[in-house]
């Protein structure tokens, strides 16, 4: 056993042994005015501020490589998530909802999905999908054709701003490329029972049948008081805003196709 150091507080003589001396042999002062000497502890400190932070550092670390690794593991199945609700909302456009399997579903019903341009020329003749829709501009236009009951449709992807984030959709359109078969709308944060309701069966279904494109400009719309049924659709109640968003979101993203509806289904002006 390692002996034990003990000094005097009267001289600072330094005694070593298992006890203190009975009498300091420098101030002849007795072993009461000894006390013991506390050896340093070898290594870190474990109640120092230094191991505290080098002890949160050294955890961060290990839990920023393992979410990282998490989230690596998990990117492919959140990239299939996305791309299968990304094909659900397109088969919404065109009526098609709740199937038990929407990925067959899709490729079954959509035939090809090519990217054109404002000019209305096709710059490939697949991979539309592959388009993010904030990633659309007229030199990238995604479109997809459908075939449904034996009928062509195209389907027009669009993103706009609501109230309060933004809104985006898709339109679908007959195979004379001017008349509404059928919309999908989603938002991000519209208020629920206003305009949160663009969302809803009840506001989307007074879109199939109405033109899209009269006198050579996009026509449709979404307006407080409908006076043209043939192009205009009423708006929800108390939520002008969003239904603003609606109809600014339909003339700015279906005008860039409307070189392509009109040469390629012979949409004419009226």
């Amino acid at each position: 056993m390692a002996a034990k150091k003990y000094v005097c507080k009267v001289c600072g003589y330094v005694h070593e042994g298992n006890e203190a001396p009975s009498v300091c042999p420098v101030c002849k002062v007795g072993a009461s005015e000894f006390e013991a000497v506390k050896e340093a502890k070898k290594g870190l400190d474990t109640n120092s501020d230094v191991y505290a932070i080098i002890y949160s550092a050294v955890v961060v670390v290990i839990v920023a490589f393992l979410l990282a690794g998490v989230s690596s593991l998990l990117k492919p199945r959140q990239d299939d998530n996305i791309r299968l609700d990304k094909k659900k909302q397109i088969l919404a456009s065109l009526n098609i909802k709740n199937v038990p399997d929407a990925a067959a579903e899709y490729d079954s019903v959509i035939k090809s999905d090519p990217v054109i341009n404002a000019s209305g020329e096709v710059v490939k003749d697949n991979g539309g999908f592959e388009v993010a829709n904030d990633d659309v501009e007229d030199s990238n236009l995604p479109l997809y054709i459908a075939e449904v009951d034996g009928e062509k449709k195209y389907i027009i992807p669009m993103t706009g701003n609501g109230l309060w984030g933004g809104i985006w959709g898709y339109l679908a359109l007959n195979d004379d490329c001017n008349t509404v078969y059928g919309v999908y709308f989603s938002h991000a944060g519209e208020t629920p029972g206003l305009g949160a309701e663009i969302a809803s069966d009840k506001f989307q279904s007074r879109f199939p049948g109405k033109e899209v494109i009269k006198d050579g400009e996009v026509a449709l719309s979404v307006v407080k008081k409908v006076q043209n049924d043939a192009v205009e659709v009423n708006a929800v109640s108390g939520a002008t805003i969003t239904c603003n968003g609606v109809d600014v979101m339909l003339k700015s993203k279906i005008a860039p196709y409307k070189a392509y509806l009109m040469s390629n289904a012979n949409v004419e002006s009226k």
